[in-house]
């Protein structure tokens, strides 16, 4: 689950992490009145107003814009400008795709004298078990972008649980960082900083933690000038506050109704709707798919797992998902029925089927309990359907199936 960064650095500020005073506003007078507010609470007319999009890259796409006051009305007039530019618009960057997202919230922030800019990321490092903390003298700079042309430049630690961060593991970043040069005060800082971002990684099951920049101030400081924060979703049951921070507008509609229904959906760019049970089949068919049709142009539309103890109406839902996007040239069901009965998954497509109208190629491949049964229902629902042996069999009647639906679409 992502938040917005206005949100994070909520978060982040409960924690002791420094961030700088800032007000969210989903209007163009609420933008207006907190750069009033800001300047009167920190002396300075210089505002930034940032775009609320979950999506990094803002300020290159023309999201994040500075307010220097110098203008006629002074730095609030100025925002009012911006905030009627940047409110509604829709924003492209590197993560959103050409579609970009519309920009339903703004971030008025108050301005910083930056020294210097830097990077500080946290993420659960499955391999070795551990938070790993990663940071870099290129702040401001996708850390993708740095780890695939310059890696010698990230420093990473990794924290024993057992144990905790330790501050001399603080202290060899800082020094990595180059920080000494600017005093041993902003060290101690850095250190401080560190410590309390380690706290709410952990209390906060956050799955990531990006800083980026994280900025030495002119005058020493260390302040965290952006955030993001990444949730581990399998926490929600003991984090109940979340529902709160959760931007529908920012999710996938589909995903969030597979949540509800308690389904494990992710959207993918293919056009091969796959319904499977168990995330391994689910995965394994994904990959076959991809394999089959590498050289058609077929690929998997979704990772669908209904899991082992679905009912008829969660398979029917999961179905109704898949044929309501418009990608979709193919289904492909497939079933290993151990606690998944085969009949319920049956009776599941069918019913969707009907009730949707079934206009695309569907592949079933069912094994396991009830089987029979399962094949039985479908040979009987009046579908056309076509029944798979293997998988391998599935990928490939699949393939030739969407081949062939576009070949009567270019007609």
């Amino acid at each position: 689950m992502k938040i917005h960064e206005y949100q994070g650095k909520q978060i982040f500020a409960k924690y002791g992490v420094p961030v700088p005073k800032g007000y969210p506003a989903f209007t163009v007078d609420e933008a207006e009145a907190a750069a009033k507010r800001l300047a009167s609470e920190t002396g300075s007319p210089l505002v930034v107003v940032k775009a609320q999009i979950h999506a990094g890259g803002r300020g290159k796409g023309g999201g994040v814009k500075v307010a220097r006051g110098t203008g006629p009305g002074g730095g609030a007039a100025e925002v009012r400008q911006l905030a009627e530019k940047i409110l509604g618009m829709q924003l492209v960057t590197h993560q959103t795709g050409p579609q970009g997202q519309k920009v339903k919230r703004l971030y008025i922030e108050a301005g910083a004298e930056i020294a210097r800019e830097l990077y500080l990321g946290a993420v659960v490092d499955r391999d070795r078990r551990r938070i790993a903390f990663m940071a870099s003298t290129e702040g401001g700079v996708e850390i993708e972008k740095v780890a695939a042309e310059t890696p010698e430049k990230i420093l990473t630690v990794h924290v024993d649980p057992a144990v905790g961060l330790s501050p001399y593991q603080s202290r060899k970043l800082a020094f990595g960082l180059g920080l000494m040069t600017h005093g041993k005060d902003t060290v101690a800082k850095f250190v401080k900083l560190m410590a309390s971002l380690y706290d709410c990684m952990v209390k906060e099951d956050c799955s990531l933690l990006e800083v980026n920049p994280l900025v030495v101030l002119k005058n020493g400081d260390v302040i965290a000038l952006d955030s993001k924060i990444n949730f581990d979703d399998n926490a929600d049951f003991r984090h109940k506050a979340w529902n709160e921070l959760r931007d529908k507008d920012e999710e996938d509609p589909v995903e969030l109704e597979a949540k509800e229904a308690s389904l494990n959906y992710v959207s993918l760019d293919g056009n091969v709707g796959c319904l499977v049970n168990g995330a391994g089949l689910a995965m394994a068919t994904m990959d076959i798919i991809k394999h089959a049709g590498e050289k058609h142009g077929v690929a998997p539309a979704n990772f669908l797992d209904v899991g082992g103890g679905a009912t008829q109406e969660q398979v029917t839902k999961a179905f109704r998902m898949i044929l309501r996007s418009p990608k979709v040239k193919a289904i492909f069901v497939n079933i290993f029925g151990g606690i998944m009965k085969c009949d319920i998954v049956a009776n599941g497509v069918v019913a969707a089927a009907k009730e949707l109208g079934l206009k695309v190629p569907l592949v079933v491949r069912l094994e396991g309990t009830n089987v029979e049964l399962g094949r039985k229902i479908l040979n009987e629902s009046g579908l056309a359907i076509q029944a798979a042996t293997t998988m391998a069999d599935g990928a490939q009647k699949i393939v030739a199936a969407v081949a062939e639906a576009g070949k009567g679409g270019s007609k």
